[in-house]
């Protein structure tokens, strides 16, 4: 079932006219096993517009209501729902900064997802799209955003690139959606969760005190997949030797699934050899790098020893590291008698470079298996089945990083822990959902521990924070086995409420 309505077809517009929001309404009927479900399907763009800032026409004229980007969605509904109005509402984004929202709508949440075998391998092109046994919609309503810049998501003409691709003006646009969004929609009364991966947990963690400070928005939950809410913790730079200890269990957990340990460590289970790893890391390796030069040689050889016994690289590579082997060199070095590398995102996924010299991989081949697959599904799903067609280019991952602006975080890391701590300070009733992947090198596990555990939350509030683990990678939900206990969890996260 596949009826469509669309209202207000925007005709090519020169330049310098006013921009018009574009929406279109499908209804569908999924149905999978015993599990059937009507749903309405929304998706197009929305005008964002300036109410407050200091918006002008190109005459200089001052507006207050100046629009400033059209933003695209994409919305799933339940229809015959007693009251609409109260049931959970689900605000999905990705990362990058410069990610749309292409990865948890089609991998997880939406009631279609992306194809892919037990491990998460992605089938030849042109790739297929399947329904979703376990999508989220039985149990919440979702809605998809992608930020300005990203996907069918643009400034208006004229518009500087600082004004959204920029930490906190990022903030303003996807708070100022949700705020429409609730406006419009009539969800005021509903129960209201953001889920967000990679930089979209930074995103997320941020909106959380956005939404209370800007909007008096205070929502029941969010959900935080891959965290890098203290980029710290993630950033190998010159002087900050925190990265370090936290990416070695995630080196351990990789080198024994590509059995590259010592025999004694690789006849142990995984979760064995991560705790062992992270006893050393926390324990012996981290006070040592925080000795530097100061090191003596002896325990400089033990730590060289014992790096290269949970990384499964040699301890003269170790060593030519200054005991600080980075992530873009483990890539390469760990399987580089194999002529291998291993991803980034997902460290069981391995690739083939042109040569097996250098220092760090061509490619990501983890992001090299998804990328057509994901890119395919959503244009496929758009023109098909939600009946929205354009002939812009749907921009499943825009290049925004580089340009990517952090303004209030000048001369240090970005670090949101502080505005998640707040939020949920403000808002006790609050919860914090984290599902980090064992065979993640883009936000390791340990990264995201450690800043779960220096948020500085009072006692009383830490138990709104729970904490699951994937034998996954980044994107962990292409994992069958992960995907079924991921949206199990998510679920029942949602419904608590």
């Amino acid at each position: 079932m596949n009826d469509t309505k669309e209202t207000t077809v925007a005709p090519a517009l020169p330049a310098t006219a006013e921009p018009k929001e574009r929406i279109v309404t499908t209804e569908h009927t999924y149905s999978v096993g015993k599990k059937k479900l009507d749903y309405t399907a929304t998706c197009g763009t929305v005008v964002l517009r300036d109410y407050d800032g200091d918006g002008r026409d190109s005459d200089g004229k001052r507006r207050s209501d100046k629009p400033r980007a059209t933003l695209f969605f994409t919305a799933y509904t339940l229809n015959g729902v007693r009251k609409p109005e109260s049931r959970p509402v689900v605000f999905s984004f990705n990362g990058g900064p410069g990610s749309s929202s292409v990865w948890l709508h089609l991998g997880i949440l939406g009631p279609h997802r992306v194809a892919t075998d037990e491990m998460g391998n992605a089938p030849p092109p042109p790739y297929a799209l399947v329904d979703n046994e376990h999508t989220l919609l039985a149990e919440a309503d979702l809605v998809f955003i992608d930020p300005v810049g990203t996907g069918h998501s643009r400034m208006v003409e004229g518009e500087k690139v600082a004004e959204f691709h920029e930490y906190q003006r990022d903030l303003d646009a996807v708070g100022e959606f949700i705020r429409l969004y609730l406006a419009r929609y009539g969800r005021w009364g509903s129960p209201k969760y953001l889920i967000g991966e990679s930089y979209g947990t930074t995103r997320a963690s941020g909106l959380s005190l956005h939404l209370q400070q800007k909007h008096d928005i205070y929502l029941n939950g969010i959900m935080l997949v891959s965290l890098a809410v203290d980029l710290q913790t993630l950033s190998f730079d010159p002087g900050n030797d925190l990265p370090y200890p936290l990416f070695l269990p995630t080196y351990a957990a990789t080198a024994w699934y590509h059995k590259a340990l010592a025999p004694d460590l690789q006849r142990k289970p995984l979760r064995q050899v991560i705790a062992a790893a992270e006893t050393f890391a926390t324990e012996e390796y981290s006070v040592a790098l925080l000795q530097g030069s100061r090191l003596p040689a002896d325990k400089r050889k033990h730590i060289a020893r014992q790096v290269a016994r949970f990384s499964g690289l040699s301890v003269e590579f170790v060593e030519r590291c200054d005991l600080r082997p980075n992530e873009w060199r483990f890539f390469k070095e760990l399987l580089r008698d194999r002529g291998q590398t291993v991803g980034r995102l997902d460290t069981r996924f391995l690739g083939l470079d042109r040569d097996d010299a250098g220092e760090k991989p061509d490619d990501d081949p983890a992001m090299n298996n998804l990328i057509g697959a994901y890119a395919a599904g959503i244009n496929r799903l758009l023109k098909d089945k939600l009946q929205f067609d354009s002939d812009a280019p749907y921009l499943v991952h825009a290049p925004l990083w580089e340009k990517w602006a952090w303004t209030g975080f000048a001369n240090k890391y970005v670090n949101v822990g502080e505005s998640l701590r707040r939020a949920i300070h403000a808002n006790p009733h609050m919860r914090v959902y984290v599902a980090s992947g064992l065979y993640d090198l883009g936000t390791p596990h340990a990264a995201g521990d450690f800043t779960v555990n220096h948020l500085g939350l009072r006692e009383t509030l830490r138990k709104n924070v729970t904490v699951s683990y994937f034998e996954a990678g980044h994107m962990m939900y292409i994992h069958q086995p992960s995907l079924a206990r991921m949206a199990k969890e998510i679920r029942a996260f949602v419904t608590a409420a």
